[in-house]
């Protein structure tokens, strides 16, 4: 796409000195700046509103249009930053996977930024950059996952806690709670419950109590382990009615192989035929029996 603006001089001033650069030559109509990290956030505002003004109309895929967007994402990594230092004391999330993540919301606004809204970039960009770490605490923090109206609800519960317990000096009740969030008991209960899966504890913390020696077990100690035979319970309980579909002679012949456990020989000498018979037989049989189990 042919630009239609004017032409902007390939010289840049940065921290009041005045930087010549490739021009035209490297970037279309856009000054050349060597050094993004040079560039005080003051210069960067004026720079983002020229950048994104030729980002509208460069076309997508060129070296203009590459250089212009990489350009306005280093220049403004100052915001992610500043954004980023306000979640630095969250329980989890090491503080440069909180950059990344706000540089993605960097990212994302440099390419959603509509010029006709007259705002300052950083005044949408901020949001954005919010949005995408607020997205990432949600997502890979909680411990187990519950739905989203629970984890909001575990920050609106934290909140009135705090509140009414400085005004009260004391622990708020349920009750007190739900009044002050204008919530039913039953809703409050629920969030309470949900914000348990926020964090894990180790099984191998020490569980309330002592065994009989008096020595402290740990909560993998006292965990219950499955019943290999409970499985075993289910599927009889799943193939006794399909055994009473079988004709006399299919089932008389799953008794003597495998209640019985008498050999193929063995049983077609008890009921006059072959064992190749037999073997036919039991392939059919089974399968029958095993398609009935899956559905």
């Amino acid at each position: 796409m042919a630009a239609t603006s004017a032409p902007i001089t390939d010289t840049v001033r940065i921290g009041g000195e005045a930087v010549p650069g490739a021009g035209s030559a490297t970037s279309g109509e856009l000054p050349w700046i060597e050094d993004t990290g040079k560039v005080a956030p003051k210069d960067a505002r004026a720079l983002s509103k020229l950048f994104l003004d030729r980002l509208d109309v460069l076309e997508e895929g060129t070296h203009a249009h590459r250089y212009a967007r990489n350009t306005l994402i280093e220049m403004n990594l100052s915001l992610v930053q500043f954004v980023a230092r306000r979640f630095r004391n969250r329980d989890s999330g090491d503080m440069e996977d909180i950059v990344q993540v706000g540089t993605v919301g960097l990212i994302k606004a440099i390419d959603r930024f509509d010029l006709s809204r007259e705002v300052e970039f950083a005044t949408f960009a901020v949001p954005c950059i919010v949005g995408e770490i607020k997205r990432f605490f949600r997502d890979t923090t909680w411990a187990v996952h519950v739905p989203r109206r629970l984890q909001e609800l575990r920050v609106d519960i934290a909140q009135a806690k705090e509140q009414l317990a400085a005004d009260q000096d004391r622990e708020p009740t349920v009750k007190e709670l739900a009044e002050h969030l204008q919530l039913s008991q039953d809703q409050v209960i629920e969030g309470i419950v949900a914000s348990n899966g926020y964090t894990a504890g180790s099984l191998d913390m020490p569980a309330d109590g002592a065994d009989n020696t008096g020595a402290i077990r740990s909560y993998a100690d006292v965990i219950g382990e499955v019943d290999p035979a409970m499985e075993a319970t289910d599927n009889l309980h799943t193939l006794a009615p399909l055994l009473d579909e079988l004709e006399n002679r299919d089932r008389r012949i799953i008794e003597m192989r495998f209640g019985q456990e008498m050999t193929q020989s063995q049983i077609g000498a008890e009921l006059g035929i072959s064992q190749m018979h037999v073997s036919r037989l039991l392939t059919r049989v089974l399968t029958q029996l095993r398609a009935g189990m899956l559905a």
